[in-house]
């Protein structure tokens, strides 16, 4: 466990996330994750509505995932879900299949990396993709509220962020705030960006497993799995990463 980060602070908006977090996942996991219908979150919008997973379990969403990037990489993608029809289907609720923490880059727009459309993913992003406590309660929303099957941890090559970690140079405002989660995969690496990158996944993961106990319920009852990778700029295509 990367014990230098520790739990998140249980504030008064955290708690009451939490036990919303919780009652409404009661009612997931009671009808199971490709049941059915989903009962709408108290801060949510609409009726409940009914439009079910695609996938049987999380294997098959994560091989879902993968499949989606192949279509990308050889130019064959079928942008599903991206069209009027599907806007207006998912307005009354999302049950996105994944959820993602990934980096804030530009270059890397993960719906369109996996070849995925209107709700069919939870994304958050965030330079260096780092689990601080904001993004760690927003996967726990994604995957215990919402019912994703899968939480993908993404990094990239030539992450600007963990180059600067790396470097250790001054940086303007509160930028430099980012270091310290990524500041033990830079010492890890041998000083080999893509080692850092690459590792920076692994502990990333590894703080989404170990710091939330309702993520980690989750894996335990097999409707949930953790996975990661590391999607390369120059070819589009996302490398598995063991997490």
């Amino acid at each position: 466990m990367c014990t230098s980060y520790g739990t998140p602070t249980a504030t008064p908006s955290r708690r009451a996330f939490l036990h919303s977090a919780t009652m409404a996942g009661a009612a997931l996991l009671g009808g199971g994750v490709a049941s059915g219908a989903l009962a709408t979150p108290a801060w949510g919008h609409g009726a409940p509505w009914s439009v079910s997973h695609p996938y049987a379990d999380p294997t098959a969403a994560l091989a879902a995932l993968y499949e989606g990037n192949a279509r990308f990489v050889q130019g064959q993608v079928m942008a599903p879900n991206r069209n009027m029809t599907r806007l207006k289907e998912v307005a009354a609720g999302q049950k996105p299949f994944a959820a993602f923490l990934g980096c804030a880059d530009s270059r890397v727009p993960i719906e369109i990396v996996f070849d995925q459309g209107f709700g069919d993913i939870f994304v958050t992003r965030i330079a260096g993709n780092v689990a601080d406590p904001a993004i760690i309660g927003s996967l726990e929303f994604g995957t215990e509220v919402l019912g994703a099957q899968v939480l993908y941890v993404l990094g990239h090559t030539k992450c600007g962020a963990v180059s600067a970690t790396m470097a250790g140079n001054e940086v303007p405002g509160q930028i430099s705030t980012l270091y310290q989660h990524i500041r033990r995969a830079a010492k890890e690496s041998g000083g080999d960006v893509n080692r850092a990158i690459a590792r920076n996944v692994e502990l990333q993961a590894e703080i989404l497993k170990e710091a939330s106990p309702v993520l980690a319920r989750r894996v335990k009852a097999g409707t949930l799995v953790i996975a990661g990778g590391v999607y390369d700029l120059d070819t589009g295509k996302v490398m598995p990463v063991s997490v």
